[in-house]
């Protein structure tokens, strides 16, 4: 009977070793692997503030849809389109100092007491953010800072940044590895002018 049960036991633990895989068969990720998937995390994380920090709001040209205006796929992210120009502005209408501010239909410029400002174009060609530095990203959304250079002028209305100010690094990262994934959209946005009441 002992030799019964001892055999029993060996085919028990012969059929479970055996039904085991080597170790070498299910190898752990490579480093390229983890990073690809860190880095579709990033992105993914990334297009979700975008989202709902509302940055397609003035960044991307509208199309008009079923419900609405609605960002445009081809251009999005791509700042005020470079060919669309605004209305004319005469020192008698309703936009100056201290008066109405007005977007235009794409909501992408902007007309208000402080001139007229055009949304940048955030995508990874090298007229939006192509040559950018993350830490150009955080301080132009952190300090308000034209390009996050410095010296560079401080970013107009109506462009939050002050609302970012506490964006955390990881956050920050997310949404710059997102907005270098988009599609590249060759525009230049033109340059904002001053108000009437200084052009003059």
């Amino acid at each position: 009977m002992k030799t019964i049960q001892f055999f029993f036991c060996l085919f028990l633990a012969a059929s479970y070793l055996f039904s085991c895989k080597p170790a070498e068969a299910n190898p752990a990720p490579t480093d390229s692997t983890e990073a690809d998937l860190t880095q579709a995390g990033l992105v993914q994380r990334g297009e979700y503030l975008v989202g709902i920090m509302g940055c397609n709001d003035c960044h991307s040209p509208k199309i008009m849809s079923d419900k609405g205006p609605a960002p445009d796929p081809e251009k999005l992210l791509s700042g005020h389109p470079a060919n669309e120009p605004l209305p004319a502005i005469t020192d008698q209408g309703m936009v100056g100092p201290n008066q109405w501010a007005l977007f235009n239909g794409s909501l992408t410029a902007t007309v208000g007491p402080w001139g007229t400002t055009y949304a940048a174009n955030l995508t990874p060609d090298e007229t939006g953010l192509g040559n950018w530095t993350l830490e150009q990203f955080g301080k132009a959304l952190r300090e308000g800072k034209s390009k996050g250079m410095d010296n560079g002028r401080p970013l107009l209305p109506p462009m939050p940044w002050q609302n970012y100010r506490k964006l955390n690094d990881e956050d920050l990262s997310a949404m710059f590895a997102y907005l270098q994934s988009v599609k590249p959209v060759k525009n230049v946005p033109p340059a904002p002018t001053p108000p009437l009441a200084q052009a003059n």
